[in-house]
């Protein structure tokens, strides 16, 4: 009775292993969470193709202004650039009763992406109607996305948000 009794607690200690054995730590899900996000910004970023959605803006010498809605945006891909952002700074050459905010479209040039440690590196340039458009954005790998604009009527201004795959369908994102 002893020996069928020891049989049986070895071979439940060795099934409770087994059972602990397969499933995953909470830091392992969390790494392959981590790790799916980061494949697809990746694959965003190679692809030239998504929806930057601006949540806050720091005006060149002001303070970060917090975007109450996410209507603004910059939809890109490598045949045309879409920019619906709103703009806070000086303006220097700018028509009279023209809109207010960075609102253009236009074809991107000089596309380059760099791969750092952390992030991605992407550059364009575009040229709208009546300005010309320098974009740089750091992409982390958890989406989260840094945006400068400079243009040659306007001073420079910065847009913190996040980058996403454009939704199917429609025409603005």
């Amino acid at each position: 009775m002893k020996t069928k009794l020891s049989i049986l607690l070895v071979l439940s200690f060795f099934f409770s292993i087994s059972i602990f054995a397969q499933k995953k730590t909470s830091k392992e899900l969390k790494a392959e969470k981590e790790l799916q996000l980061q494949k697809q910004i990746e694959s965003l970023v190679d692809s030239k193709n998504f929806v930057f959605e601006a949540q806050k803006i720091s005006p060149r010498g002001g303070r970060v202004i917090i975007l109450d809605y996410n209507t603004y945006f910059l939809k890109f891909n490598e045949e045309k650039v879409t920019c619906d952002l709103p703009f806070f700074g000086r303006g220097y050459n700018i028509g009279y009763g023209s809109e207010g905010g960075i609102k253009f479209e236009g074809t991107p040039e000089n596309i380059k992406v760099d791969k750092k440690n952390k992030s991605y590196d992407f550059k364009a340039i575009v040229k709208g109607k009546d300005d010309v458009y320098n974009l740089m954005f750091s992409v982390f790998f958890n989406g989260s996305t840094t945006l400068s604009v400079n243009s040659n009527n306007r001073s420079s201004i910065t847009y913190y948000g996040e980058i996403s795959a454009p939704k199917v369908g429609s025409d603005k994102k």
